[in-house]
């Protein structure tokens, strides 16, 4: 626990916010910017003598439902509660939902590389956003309603009658293992999450395998650098696979592509030009 450090910062943070921010009358006679202590105190549900001491860097370390009840007096942003977790040394109490909003640049960016098959991943493995030839290289992600759009419920709960893999990847068993590891993970950032805790819920029930993995409570996962597919139109390709951290939205964008001049780079320039309509008739 930082004393010193938290102190300040939640002082900061209290004189950025004016009265009426938090509900309460301006009134006439501030001397100083903000909130006062005993006000903060009262929104959080703590007694204002403990407020002042923390401010002050003088009082023992807060309880993680103390800070909770202090972020939410402040108004504070999930990456500043979350900072004021790390000042006090307490693990962050997590209540929100997690996000499927894709920021249009994201979604823009998508659509201008023609040559590189690109997708983003909610917390929950739902397919937000994806470009023409993501669409080409796994499945007409528009052509199937949002829930079977999940790539962790596609990769447990396969149809009995359906591909024996995911998109035809050749060995998808360390994306099973790095799903169950990222969805312990997401359970934990977000415990209240309906959607979150269903999907748990829906995999150890509906997956032997799901379940077998849940229970190894592996939370580190190693990247995944490259990915080969059996694609009916191209035969096997094998790309680069990138994930990079959309950190404001905790989501992921995924992308697979070949180095220029190769082999798999001319077949997903072939995918390309054909289309996911086209390659539909493959399939």
């Amino acid at each position: 626990m930082d004393k010193q450090e938290l102190g300040a910062f939640l002082r900061s943070r209290r004189e950025r916010l004016r009265p009426e921010d938090a509900g309460l009358p301006a009134g006439p006679r501030r001397r100083t910017p903000g909130l006062r202590r005993e006000e903060v105190a009262v929104l959080a549900h703590i007694s204002t003598e403990y407020y002042v001491r923390l401010e002050q860097g003088r009082a023992p370390r807060p309880s993680a439902e103390v800070l909770a009840g202090i972020a939410g007096a402040l108004r504070l942003t999930g990456a500043e509660s979350d900072h004021l977790h790390v000042l006090a040394g307490t693990a962050p109490s997590r209540t929100g939902l997690h996000r499927r909003d894709v920021r249009r640049s994201i979604v823009a960016l998508l659509d201008r590389m023609p040559q590189t098959a690109g997708f983003v991943l909610s917390a929950a493995f739902e397919v937000l956003a994806w470009n023409e030839l993501a669409a080409t290289v796994m499945e007409d992600f528009a052509a199937v309603p949002p829930r079977d759009r999940n790539l962790a419920r596609r990769a447990f709960l396969r149809p009995v009658d359906g591909d024996a893999t995911l998109f035809g990847v050749v060995d998808d068993g360390g994306f099973r293992h790095s799903a169950v590891q990222q969805l312990r993970a997401a359970l934990a950032r977000y415990p209240a999450d309906p959607v979150v805790n269903g999907l748990v819920d829906e995999l150890r029930a509906g997956s032997a395998d799901f379940a077998r993995l849940w229970e190894r409570h592996d939370v580190e996962h190693a990247p995944m650098l490259r990915k080969s597919f059996r694609h009916p139109a191209v035969g096997e390709v094998t790309v680069d696979c990138d994930v990079l951290a959309l950190t404001d939205r905790d989501q992921q964008l995924v992308l697979y592509s070949a180095p220029r001049g190769s082999r798999d780079a001319e077949s997903l320039a072939l995918l390309s030009v054909l289309g996911s309509r086209q390659v539909g008739e493959f399939r």
